[in-house]
């Protein structure tokens, strides 16, 4: 099969490829490497894997007419991992974030190799997805809060240079004004539960994991920091050079997951939960529609940015001495192609800044929701798809006589009313006004400010709860 590329370049390589790859009658191996429990990676992974997706991509003319495939999928907790088996030859495939992407291509570059990064998969232009946790118990509520206090975080992560920035933000020494050591989630999550730190920086999905679990509370989202960050795709760039045309399909297949979770995130939630043990709420909550991330295909001159910003914060760290060039690391030929087979507009998708749109009626009036500020959905455990309301109170009520028939939530989701952020309902705090709305913060210093606003009243979502329920008593 011969590809036509709308970039020059490309055509190029494609030529190369004709010239020096004799597919026929080869078996070539598509080995790549996933992050399931990075739940950000998993249309770049996980649903690719599990829908069978790749198989309906792979080329099978052309050159191509005779080849077989060798796929072969192997699953990281991390990037560090993951590139290693890279480097070694053993992976031409990997999705981690801007961080781990950017010591990939370090490592690479080390070797006398290159990698490229091929696509963004789910990412945040203002920094949502990372975040600062504390003990659900602690009496911290801010970022203010932690001077002299010890934080853990996953040491040359995208949420270590979250927290650095954070903390450069309130003006502090990150060496003398906080205790910063290094933990992995997994260990952080023991640690939070035994009151042992103060608190945890962590990236996609644990510093909502562990709020959902009930052992931790958010105190600050990578969003307060304006830095953007994502989960991206990288490929052996000699092995693209090689197989262009198995790149565009591992990228067609990315493109479709992504469509099928847009159609129905809640399926899909359930399924990345029956596969990764991360429950379906929290992948709803990246995932669905207005979510905490945008699943976006694109580089965004953002992206650009925040892969250029973590090779400058590796090297701060001492985590590499090398010197990696953004404007050739970052490779968009390949998506482009992807988006074109598929059908799309990749520059349109470029300049789209939107999130996942929540097309839906509030339930309780059937009216369509127009005003997404304050949207308020829950999930019940017996239902299939999540319940959508067009204000906390009316939600609130709602939920109030759903549970006294019986019902349980799975979840409740609310937005902060600042910054459009969507939250876990029990996570937030609220303000009361005089005339019965609710109102949703992820921050009680902001319910704060806003209460004295609306000479409101701040209170938790076990009292918001009942206020709703009652206001409906009285009426």
């Amino acid at each position: 099969m011969t590809i036509r590329y709308a970039v020059p370049r490309f055509i190029a390589i494609a030529a190369l490829a004709l010239v020096t790859s004799t597919a026929d009658a080869e078996t070539i191996r598509v080995a790549i490497g996933t992050q399931d429990t990075t739940i950000n990676c998993a249309t770049g992974g996980l649903l690719i894997r599990e829908l069978h997706l790749l198989d309906k991509y792979l080329p099978h003319t052309g050159k191509y007419k005779d080849a077989t495939y060798d796929v072969q999928w192997k699953d990281f907790t991390s990037g560090a991992p993951m590139t290693n088996e890279m480097v070694a030859g053993k992976l031409d495939f990997g999705a981690m974030a801007d961080f781990p992407g950017s010591l990939n291509g370090a490592a690479f570059q080390k070797a006398g190799r290159k990698s490229i990064f091929i696509t963004v998969l789910s990412g945040s232009v203002d920094g949502s997805g990372n975040g600062i946790v504390v003990p659900e118990g602690s009496p911290l509520h801010s970022i203010a809060d932690l001077k002299g206090k010890t934080i853990s975080v996953p040491f040359a992560s995208t949420s270590h240079g979250m927290l650095l920035r954070a903390i450069k933000a309130q003006g502090w020494n990150p060496d003398t004004d906080v205790n910063i050591i290094t933990q992995a989630p997994e260990v952080a999550g023991s640690a939070l539960k035994a009151n042992k730190i103060d608190a945890h920086a962590d990236f996609v999905p644990f510093a909502d994991l562990f709020p959902y679990r009930g052992i931790a509370r958010k105190i600050y989202d990578g969003a307060q920091s304006h830095a953007p960050t994502y989960h991206g795709a990288l490929v052996d760039a000699a092995y693209a050079q090689k197989y262009p045309e198995v790149v565009v399909a591992y990228l067609r297949a990315a493109i479709e997951a992504n469509s099928l979770i847009a159609q129905d995130p809640e399926k899909y939630s359930l399924l990345i939960q029956k596969t990764t043990g991360i429950e379906a709420p929290v992948d709803y909550l990246y995932h669905g529609p207005l979510g905490i991330q945008t699943r976006d295909l694109t580089w965004k001159p953002e992206y650009r940015k925040a892969t250029a910003t973590a090779i400058e914060t590796l090297k701060l760290l001492k985590k590499t001495d090398v010197d990696l060039d953004v404007n050739t690391f970052i490779d968009d030929r390949y998506i482009r192609e992807a988006f074109k087979e598929s059908g799309l507009d990749y520059e349109a998708a470029l300049k789209n800044y939107a999130k996942q749109p929540l097309i839906a009626n509030d339930a309780l009036t059937g009216k369509p929701i127009r005003d997404f500020n304050d949207v308020t959905q829950v999930w019940l455990d017996n239902e299939a798809k999540v319940r959508n309301y067009a204000s906390p109170a009316e939600a609130f009520a709602a939920l109030g006589k759903i549970e006294q028939s019986g019902g349980k939530p799975r979840a409740v989701f609310v937005h902060d009313h600042a910054s459009g952020l969507k939250l876990f309902a029990n996570q937030a705090w609220y303000v009361n006004d005089s005339h019965g709305a609710i109102t949703a913060f992820l921050l009680k210093t902001g319910a704060d400010r806003y209460a004295q606003q609306v000479s409101g009243s701040v209170v938790d979502y076990a009292a918001a709860k009942t206020g709703a329920a009652q206001a409906v008593a009285s009426r």
